[in-house]
């Protein structure tokens, strides 16, 4: 193909689905704080005037639950009768039990090793494109609502509501080097007002502040709510769910996706621990351009330390033979559920701000997994060929 369009979206923090990843994490990071060994697999659905938490959960400490929930919420922006979801007035219905013996004793060993928490395969992916290793178009799309979400809480732009989504489409070359954009689209939550003038203000403080100018031309099409108004959103107007935005968690439709969402879970479970190992090795591929795009593939069996399979794919960009990367992967890093987790020290409080604009590419948080300091080790690779 002489040329093609690729789509990234992201969303606001006040998407229905994004509240149930926040609060699922909130949970999870005050259990931690109090029980750094507690298993913890915390599901959230929201909707009008309810929170619903369920889930799983083996500690011994006490977590208020119901006060994680209003707070999360309040400090989202849901604080007005009006919305239909605000934190004083939302019900909490709360159904959680203890982990089943049958999981906890493949994942608990009594040497003190940690069993994979569940079966499945995790990916993770760096590319070249931007200085955070993330595509472009995705990373785009994180700023768009990330720039929406700060007008709104710092009250720049009054009549913003909580809810919205952002997409980006880029038009790549056939050499995979993003060329200019396709289209972008905003939608937005707001109060009833004139639209023209919610239109002006995001194309003027938001899209142009965010997309680079050589990107857009006089072809790029901009579509400002298209729908009209919108002024009905959050939980009220659509039922959320953890674990729903999963693309927007990862890389925006760029790699494949594990079958497992990360929100809620703590990191014995595979699904969340793996994958960011996944992109820890990918970064570090990447970054000591040994290839311009790497996906790294990790699949375990429940209850058993070592992966099941260790692939990767560089799409043909790599130096050398992906065979050597893979068996440097295996020589110098251990890929057990408890040396991920201590290396990226994964029994912090550290999740419940990766549950907005993505748990990859956040340098902006310091997590682990966006470290570049295994990079010498793939260098060696590309001298000694």
């Amino acid at each position: 193909m002489e040329k093609r369009l690729v789509t990234a979206e992201s969303v606001l923090m006040g998407h229905p689905d994004k509240v149930a990843d926040r609060i699922s994490d909130a949970i999870l990071d005050e259990i931690l704080r109090k029980d750094k060994e507690a298993r913890v697999a915390i599901e959230t659905l929201v909707t009008t005037g309810l929170v619903f938490v369920s889930g799983e959960v083996d500690t011994e400490a006490y977590c208020d639950i119901e006060k994680v929930v209003r707070d999360t919420v309040e400090e989202i922006g849901y604080t007005r009768g009006k919305f239909g979801f605000d934190a004083e007035n939302l019900a909490v219905i709360l159904s959680i039990h203890s982990q089943s013996p049958d999981i906890k004793r493949g994942v608990v060993k009594k040497d003190g090793s940690i069993g994979a928490g569940d079966q499945g395969v995790m990916f993770g992916y760096a590319c070249d494109e931007t200085e955070n290793l993330m595509p472009l178009a995705l990373e785009l799309a994180q700023q768009l609502a990330r720039r929406i979400d700060y007008l709104r809480n710092t009250k720049k732009l009054t009549y913003l509501r909580p809810d919205g989504k952002v997409q980006v489409t880029l038009e790549y070359d056939k050499k995979g080097k993003p060329l200019r954009a396709e289209g972008i689209v905003v939608s937005v939550q707001h109060r009833e007002m004139d639209l023209k003038v919610l239109k002006k203000a995001i194309k003027e403080e938001v899209i142009e502040k965010v997309i680079p100018s050589y990107l857009i031309d006089q072809k790029t099409k901009i579509f400002i709510n298209p729908t009209g108004r919108f002024v009905v959103g959050g939980p009220k107007a659509d039922t959320g769910l953890t674990g729903r935005k999963i693309i927007v968690d990862t890389y925006g439709g760029f790699a494949h996706h594990g079958g497992g969402a990360f929100s809620g879970k703590d990191p014995s479970k595979v699904d969340r621990s793996a994958s960011y190992m996944a992109r820890y090795l990918a970064k570090n591929i990447v970054k000591s351009k040994l290839a311009k795009k790497c996906e790294v593939e990790l699949a375990y069996i429940i209850g058993e330390e070592e992966p099941i399979g260790v692939n990767i794919n560089t799409f043909n960009t790599a130096l050398v033979a992906e065979e050597l990367i893979i068996k440097t992967i295996k020589k110098h890093f251990s890929l057990t559920p408890k040396s991920i987790i201590e290396r990226f020290n994964l029994r912090t409080p550290i999740y419940e701000k990766t549950s907005f604009y993505g748990h990859m590419g956040r340098e902006d948080l310091k997590v682990g997994w966006e470290e570049v300091d295994s990079v010498t080790i793939f260098e060696k690779l590309l001298k000694s060929n």
